[in-house]
């Protein structure tokens, strides 16, 4: 028989197994603000900054940037739910698929720059379908690793409570 003590215990979370609210909050901030740069590299004329047909290299730098910050933001906010808990090995794996998106994505990106994409190297760098099919991939990646960042095997302990 349980006692009115540890009824009270297990209905109430203790406070060092709730995650921190500040750092989810700078996690969403920072994640926004990714956004934002990740928008202005990659649809400029949202912000009437549009000065070419083409999709050059600064854009290029600046939606990678974006993203890189989203991919900072994003870990800061999941990790917080972990709360200095020890990770299970899918969130151990989701947070090297998050940089592994990156990665793919930085490198696809820039492969005309690298010098290993569709233009020769003396021209200026092209975003082509190949590029932006490479760069898909990275985000498809990065998205997966967030999921697994989840942790979903505390919803299920206070749920069952």
């Amino acid at each position: 028989m349980t006692t009115p003590d540890e009824l009270n215990q297990l209905s109430e979370p203790s406070p060092e197994s709730l995650p921190s609210r500040v750092r989810i909050r700078l996690g969403l901030l920072v994640t926004l603000f990714g956004l934002l740069i990740f928008l202005i590299g990659a649809r400029p004329a949202l912000f009437g900054l549009d000065r070419s047909p083409v999709v050059g290299f600064v854009q290029i730098a600046v939606f990678l940037v974006g993203l890189a910050v989203i991919c900072m933001g994003g870990y800061i906010g999941l990790i917080s739910f972990w709360n200095n808990r020890d990770r299970t090995i899918a969130a151990d794996l989701g947070s090297r698929l998050v940089a592994t998106g990156y990665v793919v994505a930085v490198f696809s990106g820039m492969a005309d720059v690298f010098g290993f994409g569709s233009q020769a190297p003396p021209q200026i760098p092209y975003f082509g379908p190949w590029q932006a099919s490479g760069v898909e991939i990275g985000e498809a990646l990065i998205a997966i690793g967030f999921l697994l960042l989840i942790p979903y095997h505390l919803r299920k302990k206070t749920e069952a409570k």
